[in-house]
């Protein structure tokens, strides 16, 4: 199934490789692709780009995706820095997802969070106006970090959400609200682009 949904060439050609030009959605980090299928079946009038690295995971999704005949998936089977530093035309995305992404829980691999200057930066760069990023943590140090990252980042909008009603509860979500950590949604807009 992959070489029918697999992005290979970059800069990304929207046209090209989903056959229209519709409003664009990247996620990251997509695992088993339970957002990306919910969101590509309520918003048929939009694309999804799935950025994720483990294969057993994009088979999963994959498999899903033919069974739904859903035709506004891709993925994109390597770093999603990739896209984000120059892989995708500045301006170009409706709206970035970020889902769970691995906390890194201890202060010494702060570095190794996802939500830092350079990713904000470039998402940033990446969204069109009014478009949006989404982010959900179930760690409450991913979380206060997230905030002070963004908070550093030039005007913006920060606003606590609901989980959006397209997107499940399953994988990292299911298991944190089991260990007793419920999910954090944040919803970002970014003004302009900038640091303070």
């Amino acid at each position: 199934m992959l070489p029918a949904y697999r992005v290979e060439q970059l800069p990304l050609d929207p046209e090209r490789e989903f056959g229209r030009l519709a409003p664009l959605v990247l996620e990251i980090g997509s695992g088993h692709g339970g957002a990306a299928i919910g969101y590509a079946a309520a918003h048929p009038d939009h694309d999804v780009l799935t950025a994720e690295v483990h294969l057993p995971g994009v088979v999963r999704m994959l498999a899903v995706v033919q069974d739904q005949g859903l035709t506004n998936v891709r993925v994109y089977a390597r770093d999603a820095m990739e896209l984000l530093g120059g892989g995708i035309a500045p301006h170009s995305l409706r709206a970035v997802h970020l889902f769970f992404p691995d906390p890194w829980p201890k202060a010494k691999h702060a570095k190794r969070r996802f939500v830092q200057r350079r990713t904000i930066e470039a998402i940033a760069g990446v969204l069109e106006p009014g478009g949006e990023l989404l982010i959900g943590t179930d760690h409450p140090v991913y979380a206060d970090w997230t905030r002070d990252q963004l908070a550093a980042f030039g005007p913006g909008r920060v606003e606590q959400i609901e989980r959006p009603a397209w997107k499940d509860d399953d994988g990292f979500e299911r298991k944190g609200m089991a260990a007793g950590r419920p999910p954090l949604y944040l919803r970002v807009t970014f003004e302009r682009c900038g640091w303070r």
